[in-house]
């Protein structure tokens, strides 16, 4: 749960971004219970002021509301990292635990001074909401925002009821908290006790800053109407590159293919060229030897005839001088 200085500073900061996981986890459990706390709490003071509430009911609502608190305060304590500094940023959970106790409301001659620590409980639990709220209305979630402000509405309707004589039923409340918020101020109710002027000037306040940020949260909503207009005509641009951009990485693809398969037929005639290479090279070997072969052969033949001329010339000599002998 986020917390702002204000919220620190005025004892309802909750449990700090820094803080550990579960302890933040826990935190933003307890939210809903403390929302449905703080749309109790002014019905409850309502119905006991008009005698609507049996007195066994109200002290029982009361226990439950303190034990609420001495609970959400232990649980968050004994969870978070460091105890002293979120005890520091929730003081305001000590105090309503140590004032609030509904066994004293009922022993103390101050009984009705500390009955109205339950203003100052429901001040808090709309500090402690207000973040929330802002949260809404920065993210256009009008329609909750829209909620949020009927629901400070009517109960701060039924608080100013229960709280100021001249307000006398809680329609005429919520009329004159819907003029307070809006800042019209028609005048036809106006508080006369300090607790409803009070009261008045914080509602006041918190329909300034609220109203402020809901115009801003409708001037942002029309503003990004036509904003997500060009977004979307940016998201079809970007769909239609993307198309482009997968058709060219398939023909890239394709690309890479052919060049695979010419890469493979390239590797294949060089191969084969080697091995023509290689048949020409064993052909011209062979072709040296039959030529050493026929030169050899000649050079034989060429001795063979010498020596048969001299054979013929030595058989010429022996046949003329047998000739010569038998004359």
């Amino acid at each position: 749960m986020k917390s702002s200085r204000v919220q620190r500073l005025a004892g309802m900061g909750g449990v700090v971004e820094s803080e550990n996981a579960r302890a933040r986890t826990w935190a933003a459990r307890f939210e809903v219970p403390m929302l449905l706390l703080a749309l109790w709490i002014p019905l409850q003071w309502y119905m006991e002021l008009k005698g609507l509430l049996q007195p066994s009911l109200g002290r029982l609502a009361d226990w439950l509301v303190w034990s609420l608190f001495v609970l959400e305060t232990t649980v968050l304590s004994t969870l978070v990292a460091d105890r002293a500094t979120y005890l520091r940023h929730n003081w305001m959970n000590l105090l309503i635990i140590a004032g609030g106790l509904p066994l004293i409301w009922n022993i103390t001659p101050l009984a009705g001074m500390l009955r109205s620590l339950r203003l100052l409980l429901l001040l808090s639990l709309f500090l402690r909401f207000s973040s929330t709220v802002r949260a809404m209305l920065r993210h256009n979630s009008i329609g909750a925002a829209l909620g949020a402000a009927a629901v400070v509405i009517l109960l701060s309707g039924l608080v100013m009821a229960a709280i100021e004589p001249t307000v006398h039923s809680p329609w005429d409340g919520i009329w004159w908290a819907w003029v307070t918020v809006t800042t019209v101020g028609y005048g036809d109710i106006v508080p006369q006790t300090p607790a409803g002027k009070l009261f008045g000037a914080l509602l006041i306040l918190l329909g300034v800053a609220l109203f402020a940020l809901m115009t801003a949260s409708f001037s942002s909503f029309f503003i990004g109407r036509d904003v997500s207009k060009v977004e979307q005509g940016i998201e079809r641009d970007v769909s239609k590159l993307e198309r482009e951009d997968v058709d060219i990485r398939s023909m890239m693809e394709r690309l890479a293919r052919v060049l695979a398969r010419l890469d493979e037929r390239m590797a294949l005639l060089e191969r084969k060229e080697q091995e023509v290479s290689q048949v020409e090279h064993s052909i011209a070997r062979e072709f040296d030897q039959e030529r050493r072969k026929e030169i050899a052969l000649h050079t034989l033949i060429e001795k063979m005839g010498e020596s048969l001329s001299r054979i013929e010339t030595r058989l010429e000599g022996v046949e003329r001088r047998m000739c010569d002998k038998y004359k």
